[in-house]
């Protein structure tokens, strides 16, 4: 039979348990807790998200913003800009660089160089290199047109952006 000891010692063993669990899942909870400040817990998951009209609107606007950016441009920064773009891409008609020439890169068509390997990532994105296409680009290339060639950060200011592109706009 159990004798008086080994029976406290089984009762003791499971309440250490107990105690050993409800502490585990308190520090869990306090871990990886669900609240979002709500009061009530949610589940988890992915939140989808779908953009507003107020967003669309906000699109429009940046576009005209940018147009004023760019009938604002001021052709000594965009050459200075431009500055980070020597390294792989030539201004002259034909010149042969890392990357294509910039020669009439302004309303010209997208992947229309002869003789550079394009990646086939630009076609899908554009047609025409426009001034708002151009923007979208050298903002971010990489996601502008994923899969790119280009390892070109981009650039985050818009000013410098348009400056650039009044800039290339300008070089004949």
């Amino acid at each position: 039979m159990l004798d008086t000891m080994t029976l406290t010692k089984i009762t003791g063993a499971f309440c250490g348990s107990l105690l050993v669990f409800l502490l585990g899942s308190w520090v869990a909870e306090e871990l990886y807790h669900a609240d979002h400040g709500h009061g009530k817990k949610h589940a988890v998951g992915y939140e989808i998200y779908v953009e507003e009209p107020e967003a669309l609107e906000e699109a429009v606007d940046e576009e005209l913003n940018f147009d004023t950016l760019l009938a604002a441009a001021d052709l000594a920064k965009g050459a200075k800009v431009f500055g980070k773009c020597k390294a792989c891409h030539k201004l002259e008609d034909g010149a042969k660089g890392t990357g294509p020439h910039l020669y009439q890169v302004v309303d010209r068509a997208v992947s229309s160089v002869e003789g550079y390997g394009y990646s086939g990532a630009l076609i899908a994105v554009a047609d025409i290199w426009t001034a708002v296409e151009l923007n979208g680009f050298l903002e971010n290339p990489k996601n502008y047109a994923p899969g790119t060639k280009m390892g070109f950060a981009g650039l985050k200011k818009p000013e410098d952006r348009a400056n650039v592109i009044a800039y290339l706009k300008s070089v004949n």
